[in-house]
């Protein structure tokens, strides 16, 4: 967390800031042979923009070319560091609209750069076989366990101030947090409940927006977790890469949700990390894979 100031008051209204960037203007009705959309950017201490929120937002402005269908996958790469005190550019190409599914093209841009890409599926809604993994045993209720906010408690540094306050989300870990020391086992599994810190419009497209939003928060976690390095490391640097989300059933992000991760591997200064996320009556509804870089410098013995 070192070298980073805090040039900005942190928000005072998390919850009301991420559905600010969420409000996509349509430019005026701008369209070329793609839609155009333009969203605000929201304030990080790190000065880039949350890669979580640029999911969300290219989710939206997708959603808004398609009817009566839902987001059922999406898959997309960073390719550039965003710059938060720049609005964003999202074109959405409509690549193909069948009889039951329908896939949309977005890409992200600042200063006429695509920042992010991403091609998103939609289907309707439709009957079929069903099954799905089940709820982890063993789980303690979100309740028991401490929030950011009290894990940190007063911790001047502009980055634990973020995770304590700044955060639209209560995440709460399982076993315990990796914000400066990893106290439990090193393994390379964990899980976290999480929930907005008030509840958002009944929008459907808003929650399933919030989820991708908030699926970019810890799934990292459990590559440091595996080696024992927290977020305060000294020199640690990680970034996403890609991020891939399958969307299994709805879901609403303003009641606790269950984030259950794990990384396969790691090496090359790059990690994959794959999460499931189930609603507190043990439903499946969303997969998430990640790989992301991660890089620690060799510490002198």
């Amino acid at each position: 967390m070192s070298g980073v100031e805090l040039n900005l008051p942190l928000p005072s209204d998390p919850v009301a800031q991420m559905l600010h960037a969420f409000d996509l203007s349509d430019d005026q009705g701008a369209r070329t042979t793609e839609d155009i959309f333009v969203g605000p950017s929201q304030w990080m201490p790190h000065g880039r923009v949350f890669g979580g929120q640029v999911l969300a937002q290219a989710l939206i402005a997708a959603s808004r070319t398609v009817a009566d269908r839902a987001v059922h996958s999406m898959h997309g790469y960073f390719l550039r560091p965003g710059d938060m005190d720049l609005p964003i550019t999202f074109s959405v190409d409509r690549l193909r609209d069948g009889r039951s599914f329908g896939t949309r093209r977005v890409q992200a841009f600042q200063k006429g750069e695509a920042i992010f890409s991403m091609i998103a599926s939609f289907q309707e809604s439709d009957t079929g076989l069903e099954h799905q993994e089940a709820f982890p045993a063993d789980i303690p209720d979100p309740e028991t366990l401490p929030s950011a906010a009290e894990l940190i408690g007063d911790n001047p540094h502009p980055v634990a101030q973020y995770w304590a306050k700044a955060r639209p989300f209560d995440i709460r870990h399982i076993p315990s947090a990796i914000y400066f020391t990893v106290e439990s086992e090193q393994v390379a599994h964990q899980a976290v409940w999480i929930k907005s810190l008030r509840p958002l419009p009944a929008d459907q497209i808003i929650h399933t927006a919030a989820l991708a939003y908030a699926s970019d928060y810890s799934i990292l976690e459990s590559i440091y977790r595996r080696h024992g390095i927290s977020w305060s490391h000294p020199g640690v640097k990680t970034a996403s890469l890609d991020h891939a989300m399958w969307f299994h059933r709805p879901a609403k992000v303003d009641e606790w949700l269950l984030y259950v991760q794990e990384s396969p591997s790691a090496q090359g200064g790059r990690g994959l990390a794959l999460g499931r996320i189930f609603n507190r009556g043990g439903q499946l509804v969303a997969t998430v894979a990640q790989e992301g870089m991660v890089r620690v410098p060799v510490m002198a013995k």
